[in-house]
């Protein structure tokens, strides 16, 4: 019995010490998730208290600013998140273009392009190019070419500020038309006169509008039977991307100056491996700039559907020199050889050739040949060319004209060649044919010999001379 008594104890004495190791290792596992709680508490505290664009941020400001198109594009572009991230950790600078920039004389293959869902990228490496993480007023910017800066945009290309000794100022191919046109605190916005695209863009763009990335089925018709062997014709070999068309250029023209172009049957087809609109619009734009000529681009874009024409030709593939009279040549013009109908498309008709002929082309060939005759697209007229005076002269006589300004556009498929006058084919003439009476046909009385008057005066003695027709 005083073993059981005096063993109470020990068991007691273990089952206390059992308890309290099991609260000991309580104590100390409750620590161990304080910290992990508080953790979470302080990362959701960060989350809320980030710092977010006030209303006088110069990122509204833009998005409520006359800068409507840049600021659709920037929505369009899902950049909004990312020029919030770039106005709290930075003091930015924007260059925007003007709306006309993006409205009217952004070319409106390039704007599809960017506005395409599957080159998101491009469009926003696009927008990010036009700003910069540093904020550049004013009176920081260069004002001469010694001052010239290079700066790094968000999209990692780099943009450069120079400053001309005129006093403009560019960034870029752009002249800054309204420098600090929005001023904030995180910063400031500078009206530029057009678009600035960086040469990744630009590239992509060419590589998606090249050959290469034309991918054309071309309709496959019914088998053709040789009537000769009754057997399958081979299929014609198709035409390379680019080549000249099968057909001449007049079956391309349009069938008058008040109708549409016709689509020309060459290689490009609907897929166009040409931008001849483009070509045209630079031809024009060049002969603008040079200087002298505007009468002529007044006819070809304002008078006639010429321009039109023109671009729809080159665009299938065919290729044109054209002989531009000068100003001074044009109003020689009378009125009444422009009131006409269709007098003005005659007129240029004339001066287009379809061919493609530089100045030292021509003058070799009249140097080889003495006269030259190229067809020109008012058909059957041909307009005649000759070395005259180390030059080359046009047409003949009075109506002649000189080579004048050579080699004011030469692309490739177009060649703009100044003449000083306005040619006009030669006149045909045709000999006039001398109309002479028509004489009345005598009829000679047949000649009788002295028998045969013997005769009838032996038939006159008994009256009967009257039967015989050579007695009468």
């Amino acid at each position: 019995m005083d073993s059981q008594i005096y063993g109470f104890p020990k068991l007691f004495m273990v089952f206390m010490l059992c308890l309290g190791t099991f609260m000991i290792g309580i104590s100390v596992a409750l620590p161990e998730n304080k910290p992990t709680a508080s953790k979470h508490s302080l990362s959701s505290s960060q989350a809320n208290t980030q710092p977010q664009i006030n209303s006088n941020s110069v990122l509204v400001a833009l998005l409520d600013s006359h800068y409507t198109e840049l600021a659709e594009l920037v929505e369009k572009g899902l950049l909004l998140q990312t020029l919030e991230a770039a106005v709290n950790n930075h003091n930015i600078t924007i260059f925007a273009p003007r709306n006309e920039a993006l409205e009217r004389e952004l070319d409106p293959e390039f704007k599809r392009f960017l506005l395409e869902p599957g080159n998101l990228k491009s469009l926003q490496t696009l927008l990010l190019f036009h700003i910069i993480p540093t904020r550049i007023v004013s009176h920081e910017l260069p004002k001469s070419p010694a001052e010239s800066t290079r700066h790094k945009t968000l999209c990692n290309d780099h943009v450069d500020l120079m400053g001309k000794d005129s006093g403009e100022i560019v960034v870029d191919l752009a002249k800054v038309i309204r420098p600090d046109d929005v001023v904030r605190p995180d910063g400031v916005i500078h009206g530029i006169e057009r678009l600035l695209v960086p040469r990744s863009v630009q590239e992509d763009f060419n590589r998606r509008r090249s050959l290469r990335s034309i991918s054309a089925v071309l309709p496959e018709g019914a088998p053709e039977v040789d009537p000769r062997t009754h057997r399958l014709k081979k299929p014609a070999p198709p035409a390379p991307a680019g080549s000249p068309p099968a057909l001449p250029i007049y079956d391309a023209m349009a069938p008058g100056p008040s109708l549409a172009p016709a689509p020309a049957p060459g290689p490009g087809g609907p897929h166009h491996h040409f931008d001849g609109e483009s070509q045209v619009k630079d031809f024009i734009q060049t002969l603008l700039h040079y200087g002298g000529y505007n009468e002529l681009a007044d006819i070809l874009v304002n008078l006639t559907s010429l321009a039109t024409e023109m671009g729809r030709l080159v665009s299938e593939g065919y290729v044109l020199t054209v002989l531009a009279p000068n100003d001074e040549a044009m109003a020689k013009l009378t009125t009444d050889q422009l009131s006409e109908p269709g007098a003005p498309e005659q007129i240029v008709y004339y001066h287009l050739i379809p061919e493609y002929q530089t100045e030292e082309s021509m003058y070799n060939a009249v140097r080889r040949f003495g006269k030259v005759r190229y067809d020109t697209l008012r058909l059957p007229h041909k307009v005649t060319a000759e070395e005259a005076d180390g030059s080359v002269k046009f047409g003949q006589g009075d109506g002649s004209a000189y080579l004048f300004d050579p080699d004011i556009y030469t692309d490739g498929r177009i060649s703009v060649q100044g003449i000083d006058g306005v040619l006009f084919p030669a006149e045909e003439t045709t000999p006039a044919t001398k109309v002479t009476p028509v004489a009345a046909k005598l009829v000679s009385k047949q000649r009788r010999g002295r028998l045969l008057e013997l005769a009838c005066g032996v038939l006159g003695a008994f009256g009967q001379h009257s039967r015989f027709n050579s007695c009468q």
